[in-house]
């Protein structure tokens, strides 16, 4: 089973739950439409790493603000990267099929260490730069749904074991990657940061 470091303890996801279109500017972004409930879809635990990888041409990345759940709620928080075979996706969304085939490989799940939430949740903000460049940047404000709000949908039809992480959706900035390019991840809550690393894609 694969596994993320917390508050340097081991621990293992049972899932990843992934919210699908939660900013504004990404859903135009994509050309796709505002959804009139929350889009959510699974990745098992085997997409799981700490390590990104060179996937191929047309993979995409997702930068996100994650949570790891405790007790049913919200007990740290860290950084993802959703990775998507676009073209794969657009087709799955052409015939309405799902998109497992496009979002839950091996490895479409890269996560950064999690540390403890501590502070106000409606202060959080999350910045990605690539090669030295911002190209993500989002916050509380900027979510459709918060993120009490997906605790709440998830638990409503799915049961939160310990362990497992909810992806809260990417802002506008998605793009391809290359190999050797240097992602930094950077968390902030209450203007501070609490969570910073960096991945180089293999």
């Amino acid at each position: 089973m694969q596994t993320i470091q917390y508050n340097s303890q081991t621990v293992t996801p049972s899932k990843v739950v992934c919210v699908g279109r939660n900013y504004v500017e990404h859903i135009h972004e994509l050309n796709n439409e505002i959804p009139s409930s929350m889009v959510l879809f699974n990745k098992p635990n085997s997409a799981i790493t700490d390590t990104l990888y060179y996937i191929q041409e047309d993979c995409r990345f997702e930068g996100e603000i994650c949570f790891l759940i405790k007790d049913k709620k919200i007990e740290g928080i860290g950084f993802g990267l959703d990775l998507t075979k676009a073209d794969l996706q657009n087709k799955m969304k052409e015939k309405g099929l799902p998109w497992e085939r496009a979002k839950a490989f091996d490895r479409s799940a890269v996560f950064s260490k999690f540390v403890k939430y501590e502070g106000n949740l409606n202060t959080l903000e999350m910045k990605l730069f690539i090669n030295g460049t911002l190209t993500q940047h989002a916050s509380y404000d900027l979510m459709i749904y918060k993120p009490d709000n997906i605790v709440s949908e998830i638990a409503s039809f799915m049961t939160f074991e310990d362990g497992d992480i909810i992806m809260s959706g990417t802002p506008k900035g998605v793009s391809t990657y290359a190999k050797h390019d240097a992602f930094l991840a950077v968390i902030y809550v209450d203007g501070k940061i609490v969570l910073k690393e960096e991945f180089i894609v293999k």
